[in-house]
């Protein structure tokens, strides 16, 4: 196939690509895989509009089991509006225990409707709320008690998550079935996407004529991909700074990190809070810790927690890693998440540019196999059997990415990463360079050292589409494997300003 040829999974190098919203170009996602305009709308209109299901991989034994072998009760909670977080320190109160006897394997978003597992130790089920009654004892949330496990539930439980959601609003509804052909076409396989991840069969619908569907919805659900970017959520919705202040962790500079995350000002934020960070800045500018915390509001509480402990800091010249070690362990680990994810996010977006396909292997790439512990419905790549790709197998792997049973990474980056060779080992090294990482700047003393890992660089799922014929809204239903972000996908319909996304 010459180059220029076929859809954009393949080969492309003559392709123009249509450039993402500047915000999102701040993180790394500088494209569209779909040149169709955007169906326009928002999420997230209602917590409805937004449900999540996790796909779990977990076999608890019954309730009745014995409690001392098994002394996790397994919940499965439905909840409304609720941060996971908040909700394991309500429970745990609730039931008069420490917050490290609750478990759970995925952190989910707060505006939306989310069922997900938890397991909380040593606990009767006769005192969970809502166990002994139709109505549960906790507001906007549904509790059921579904077994026992003997250890706590943890990431490792997680497959995935199942979506179905409704786009308010939608300006251009029409643009759905283009859109769904296009990601159709960028999915592994043929063309228009018509053959099964880890088959060889093609799904149900109409394949005897060979015709194409005129709509997201003749064929029923569809296989769609996207560049599997991490998400606006992973760096700060409103105010994009956590990968900012990862990456000054990771080069040592410190203070840049505190006076980042504390004083950089977004105009998405209220005017009273802008106002409050450059005051804090003008402070911090001059060591006046304690001026700038009297310029920060209460409800600034991390930031207060790092200016609280410079504050009392006894020493000439102060110590910013230290104060970052007051801040809750998960948010330190989170800095250098966020700053792995937009080297990640813009490898992806360098590649797209240079025309190189991420449905299949090139020379130089490194691919991860399927895991076989996944649903049977769900695509989940396991980046712990990693496989450099040469020359004499590019063809080899290439069926094997095709039927589903292999994918193409990129590096998170970290003291153990092993980066490509050839054209994208190019690009992964011109990236790093570019934003002045190397894989030993993550030898970090915990929370925020990192050894790395790779990650698929394309997601695919088989997505069922209402395109809101008849005055309907949109809807669409799809499962993604962990790691991987609703809104990524969406976006490609959208094409919105990220804050419409939620």
């Amino acid at each position: 196939m010459a180059d220029g040829d076929g859809p954009p999974g393949t080969h492309d190098r003559g392709r123009t690509l249509r450039s993402a919203h500047p915000t999102e170009v701040a993180v790394g996602i500088e494209h569209y895989v779909s040149d169709v305009d955007g169906i326009g709308g928002r999420l997230r209109r209602a917590p409805e509009d937004f449900r999540v299901r996790e796909r779990e991989r977990i076999d608890p034994e019954p309730t009745d089991a014995d409690p001392g072998a098994y002394p996790h009760l397994v919940l499965r909670a439905t909840l409304r509006s609720w941060d996971t977080n908040d909700f394991a320190s309500a429970l745990s109160d609730r039931l008069g225990i420490s917050r490290h006897r609750v478990g759970w394997a995925g952190t989910k978003d707060k505006r939306a409707v989310t069922t997900q597992l938890f397991s909380v130790e040593g606990v009767d089920p006769e005192a969970i709320p809502g166990a002994q009654e139709a109505a549960t004892a906790m507001d906007e949330a549904e509790i059921e008690v579904v077994g026992r496990l003997g250890r706590s539930i943890h990431l490792g439980d997680l497959a995935g998550n199942a979506f179905e959601v409704t786009v308010a609003d939608a300006e251009r509804p029409q643009n759905v079935a283009p859109i769904t052909t296009a990601l159709a076409a960028f999915a592994p396989g043929t063309p228009t996407g018509d053959s099964t991840p880890g088959s060889d069969h093609a799904p149900s619908g109409d394949t005897d004529s060979g015709a194409e569907p005129d709509s997201a919805t003749d064929a029923g659900a569809r296989r769609v991909a996207v560049p599997n970017y991490f998400g606006q959520q992973r760096f700060g919705s409103r105010r994009p700074i956590t990968h900012a202040v990862g990456l000054a962790i990771v080069r040592g500079e410190w203070r840049e990190a505190v006076e980042t995350y504390v004083a950089d000002d977004y105009d998405t934020e209220p005017a009273s809070t802008r106002e409050a960070r450059r005051a804090a800045a003008e402070s911090m500018a001059e060591d006046d810790w304690s001026g700038a915390l009297a310029a920060m509001p209460d409800r600034l509480g991390f930031e207060r927690t790092l200016l609280h402990a410079l504050d009392r800091q006894d020493a000439v010249a102060p110590d910013f890693q230290a104060a970052l070690g007051d801040l809750p362990e998960n948010l330190q680990r989170m800095f250098v998440h966020a700053a792995q994810s937009v080297a990640f996010n813009r490898i992806v977006s360098e590649r797209l540019a240079a025309g190189l396909p991420l449905a299949e292997p090139v020379a130089g790439d490194v691919v991860c196999f399927a895991d076989a512990d996944a649903p049977g419905d769900l695509v989940l790549p396991d980046t712990d059997r990693l496989q450099r790709v040469t020359a004499d197998r590019v063809d080899t792997i290439a069926r094997h990415c095709e039927r589903g049973r292999a994918f193409v990474t990129a590096p998170l980056v970290g003291t153990e990463t092993e980066l490509g060779t050839g054209e994208p080992g190019e690009i992964e090294r011109a990236v790093l360079d570019d934003l002045d990482l190397a894989p030993s700047d993550f030898d970090l003393p915990e929370p925020f050292g990192s050894t790395g890992t790779r990650r698929a660089i394309l997601v695919q799922t088989e997505l069922a589409v209402d395109a809101g014929s008849d005055g309907d809204e949109p809807a669409f239903s799809f499962a993604l494997p962990k790691g991987s972000y609703a809104t990524v996908l969406l976006r490609e319909y959208l094409k919105v300003d990220p804050l419409a996304l939620g």
